[in-house]
């Protein structure tokens, strides 16, 4: 009930109906709340991208270490309330990183006084247009959305949903079709969106390599934060030779096959695949290859093709 009634706050009138595949995150991605009068404040230190952009709409982001590497990529939601300052955040994050990110924010909470919990009450949604339009739904949407909105990333990954777990989502969603979180995946990998920690390694992934400018996830205008100096470097530099691209094998890999190489037909180190489902997935590529015949050497069988590809949603002209 407490959630119920803030639902309508956010959801408004709006000129089309939402419709797609509506697909149940909660087997990989949770949220945690934050509370306090410092909450900006305190997340203006620690995250890429400005927390003030809250104030439009939800908002991607990377967390990192001091030297610069990837920690946890989030996206941010301010919490539906009267109020308009950002006292009140979610953040949903990979569920393995629900402990690690506790910890990691407590190490930087000591005098803002921050309250973070997890919502287990609540749950995660992606909505999975075939419209490129990121025009939103006719109508208000019933009580069981506490918050609807574009995935703050890129256009291809439609819309985020986040309603009190339980609830029948069909009601909100009418006519959008139930999906998988299997199918959510494939759609991921297909258009080289990455998530959570199997594809983003915490502490070893470099942000920028990782897409973090494409998708939307980093300001090089609101000040320092935590690791900020390594990629400011690196943007300014603009020499960005790795990113994290789609591809699509020839069979699937075996189970017990991580992370292996993938190299020319020459036998040139080309990059590492990351991960993926089935024959879809994700590969740190140097970009200088990846229009390249590539493979994949597997010892209990024959080499694995591999076709590398660049998003529709990168720009056609690399800045980093």
């Amino acid at each position: 009930m407490f959630l119920r009634r803030y639902s309508s706050l956010l959801l408004r009138p709006w000129s089309r109906r939402l419709s797609g595949l509506c697909c149940p995150l909660a087997e990989q991605r949770s949220l945690l709340r934050l509370r306090g009068p410092n909450t900006a404040t305190f997340l203006q230190g620690l995250i890429t991208n400005d927390a003030q952009r809250l104030r439009e709409g939800a908002v991607y982001s990377h967390l990192l270490n001091v030297q610069g590497r990837s920690l946890f990529d989030v996206i941010l939601y301010r919490f539906p309330s009267e109020q308009a300052e950002l006292n009140d955040v979610l953040l949903e994050c990979d569920v393995s990183a629900v402990e690690p990110i506790q910890a990691h924010l407590k190490v930087y909470n000591l005098r803002k006084k921050i309250d973070i919990q997890p919502c287990p009450e609540l749950s995660v949604w992606a909505v999975i247009s075939s419209q490129k339009s990121q025009d939103p739904p006719a109508r208000k949407l019933p009580a069981p959305a506490l918050l609807c909105g574009p995935d703050p990333r890129v256009a291809v990954m439609g819309w985020r949903l986040v309603a009190q777990s339980g609830e029948d989502v069909a009601e909100i969603v009418p006519d959008a079709q139930m999906g998988s979180y299997k199918d959510y995946c494939r759609h991921r990998y297909e258009h080289g969106v990455p998530e959570g920690a199997s594809d983003i390694q915490p502490g070893v992934a470099l942000p920028l390599e990782s897409n973090l400018v494409y998708m939307n996830g980093i300001s090089f205008s609101k000040g320092c934060y935590l690791g900020q100096e390594l990629t400011a470097r690196t943007h300014h530099t603009g020499v960005i030779r790795k990113r994290l691209t789609p591809v699509r094998l020839s069979s699937p890999l075996p189970r017990e096959i991580q992370g292996p190489e993938i190299v020319t037909a020459a036998g040139k180190a080309a990059g590492k695949y990351k991960a993926g489902i089935e024959d879809l997935g994700l590969a740190l590529l140097r970009l200088a290859h990846i229009n390249e015949e590539l493979l994949i050497k597997v010892d209990s069988q024959g080499p694995v093709s591999v076709t590398a590809s660049a998003p529709e949603w990168w720009p056609k002209t690399s800045d980093s």
